[in-house]
């Protein structure tokens, strides 16, 4: 699961906790889709969306569940968040991990169009000649097979294509 995405649920018996969880008391619901598994909400934040998972219904005794996994500090963080504007502050920006850099968004929309191109049949060679270097793509095949704008293309479609095959996931995690 998401680190940004905070579990909800009733906190155990002997726990006290006031009133039921209302996610429209910090903000406004951006996407709200409900199945067998809970209800997933996107609060729309000034500062970041806060992504909600209530897995019971709406709690009566809410809680915060935080899993003990590789990805605790970044829930500690959204969690923290949370408790901000619940006490009325402001959230405060995402967990560094969260955020993206203008460098690795930069990076992200040119790994997407070269997936694109790769998945509508280009080469390196095409790929290289629509994002990298027109010229460099035009080399004739002798200087091509050992130019660094060929070796781009390849990094290129390579990168793209594990990130279609599950490491989209090391995102979310804010890897």
């Amino acid at each position: 699961m998401d680190p940004g995405t905070l579990i909800i649920a009733s906190a155990p018996p002997r726990f006290v906790a006031n009133g039921t969880f209302d996610p429209t008391a910090f903000g406004t619901i951006v996407a709200d889709k409900s199945d067998d598994g809970g209800r997933r909400l996107v609060v729309g934040g000034a500062r970041g969306d806060i992504h909600v998972w209530i897995n019971e219904g709406a709690p009566s005794r809410p809680a915060i569940i935080l899993p003990l996994d590789a990805s605790l500090e970044i829930r500690l963080e959204v969690a923290s968040r949370l408790v901000r504007l619940l006490q009325g502050g402001a959230a405060g920006p995402l967990p560094r991990a969260l955020q993206l850099t203008a460098q690795r968004r930069a990076r992200l929309i040119l790994l997407l169009h070269a997936l694109d191109f790769r998945l509508g049949g280009a080469g390196p060679r095409d790929i290289a000649a629509s994002l990298i270097d027109a010229e460099d793509a035009a080399l004739p095949a002798l200087e091509w097979k050992s130019s660094a704008t060929r070796r781009k293309a390849n990094r290129l479609i390579h990168d793209s294509i594990a990130l279609m095959n599950g490491g989209y996931k090391r995102l979310l995690r804010g890897r």
